[in-house]
């Protein structure tokens, strides 16, 4: 059964991912739209950085889960040769 304080952290979680997808879905689809004279343009980075972090954050991701299947996959070899 989760706790008070487990549901707390996940309903943060949430807000989190939704705030973040507000924040990418307004950068990438409806700022392009308004003129760059306007002061909205200020609140949101370089559109070069709507394609670099998430294909930065995937590669570190994909890296991370290799090394961890790596790392199993020798741990396991290992056990088996001392058997």
């Amino acid at each position: 059964m989760a706790t008070g304080r487990d549901q707390v952290l996940g309903w943060g979680l949430v807000g989190l991912s939704i705030s973040i997808f507000i924040y990418y879905t307004a950068w990438i689809i409806i700022l392009p739209f308004i003129d760059e004279s306007q002061m909205i343009h200020n609140f949101f980075m370089p559109r070069v950085y709507a394609v670099v972090i998430p294909l930065s954050s995937g590669v570190l991701g994909l890296l991370i889960i290799g090394l961890f299947v790596g790392t199993t996959m020798l741990k396991s070899s290992q056990k088996e040769k001392k058997n």
